[in-house]
């Protein structure tokens, strides 16, 4: 084989190699997915026979985790990948770094005891949590399409849907605190719902992080401990008119 074919035969390897990350990446946020979904119904709709398919489920996002953070330090290590390749790598740890701790934080919703809960979730706060829930899968399922499709423009959509995760996560703890101060005897079960409230707004920073690992990817900045709304003037000047 000449040095120009067996160059080009390397090059197509790595390529796919790469590209054989990525879809691991994105199966691996379809289990998260799932995990999420099901971890909501546990606690919205107590729907309690869902908690053991979440649990299980966890088992293979850390598989997973373990599987493609090992093929990218042996593509590191046999490619020596430079400048836009190495920031994919990058990117790609660091996202399931992140995916597997949402799947711990839907493992945390679902184990949730229903019978602590009962008469305790009024309606207005499943309303409220109901939301939160869409809301932060919406914010999931868009980060990791923004990632498939390395589409900067949709990862920026998912930094400003986090204020809207925030401003819900506000308005039911507020809820739970008025609730709490009016029933002193349901405190214990309302802070459980707490604990569960707070895990979904770690779910939405988390996909925030991952939409800055792609922003990082695409453009190579680095867009952490920087206001919102200095990022986005950075990254329109970054990208240009269109």
């Amino acid at each position: 084989m000449s040095d120009l074919h067996l160059g080009e035969h390397i090059s197509r390897r790595f390529n796919e190699e790469l590209e054989e990350v990525r879809s691991k990446v994105l199966h691996m946020g379809g289990v998260v997915e799932e995990q999420l979904a099901n971890a909501l119904r546990v606690l919205v709709n107590d729907e309690s026979n869902l908690a053991r398919d979440v649990l299980e489920a966890d088992a293979i996002v850390n598989s997973l985790e373990v599987e493609i953070d090992e093929e990218c330090t042996r593509i590191v290590a046999r490619r020596q990948p430079a400048a836009t390749d190495l920031r994919l790598i990058m990117t790609v740890s660091k996202t399931i770094t992140e995916l597997e701790r949402i799947g711990d934080e839907a493992k945390r919703i679902a184990k949730m005891s229903r019978k602590d809960m009962d008469g305790v979730l009024n309606d207005e706060v499943r309303g409220e949590l109901t939301h939160m829930g869409d809301l932060v899968r919406e914010m999931l399922r868009l980060v990791l399409d923004a990632f498939a499709r390395t589409d900067v423009e949709t990862a920026v959509t998912v930094v400003k849907a986090d204020r809207k995760v925030d401003k819900k996560y506000k308005k039911i703890v507020k809820l739970l605190i008025d609730q709490m101060s009016k029933e002193p005897d349901v405190i214990p079960a309302v802070m459980k719902i707490m604990w569960a409230v707070r895990s979904l707004e770690r779910l939405g920073d988390r996909c925030q992080n991952i939409s800055e690992h792609i922003i990082y990817m695409v453009l190579g900045m680095d867009v952490r401990h920087i206001k919102l709304d200095d990022v986005l003037a950075d990254i329109e000047a970054q990208m240009g008119p269109e």
